[in-house]
């Protein structure tokens, strides 16, 4: 199954995807320039053989709601997403607001 919900984070809208596979849950929040996302994100293939897309995300590992990830430390991001400010350990909500 999959949920589409929007949030909102201090008056800006994002959109959540839930996607529930067998044995595990995909978690995504996103707006039209970039996205966080659970642990089955890989980040290392971003940076590395698709570093030229100039992708904007973040990883945040152990979570299994939308609100742990909007309040989970990001564990790692992309190349484009620390050109725009975001940080290792910054929690998702933050950097959500710095994709605006």
């Amino acid at each position: 199954m999959i949920q589409l919900t929007p949030i909102k984070i201090e008056d800006h809208t994002f959109n959540a995807v839930t996607v529930l596979l067998p044995k595990t849950t995909l978690l995504v929040v996103m707006n039209d320039k970039g996205y966080i996302m659970c642990g089955a994100l890989d980040v290392a293939l971003l940076n590395e053989r698709l570093l030229d897309r100039k992708i904007i995300a973040g990883r945040a590992v152990g979570v299994k709601t939308i609100e742990e990830l909007l309040n989970a430390p990001l564990e790692s991001i992309t190349v484009e997403a620390e050109r725009l400010g975001i940080q290792k350990g910054m929690i998702g909500r933050e950097a959500l607001l710095k994709m605006l």
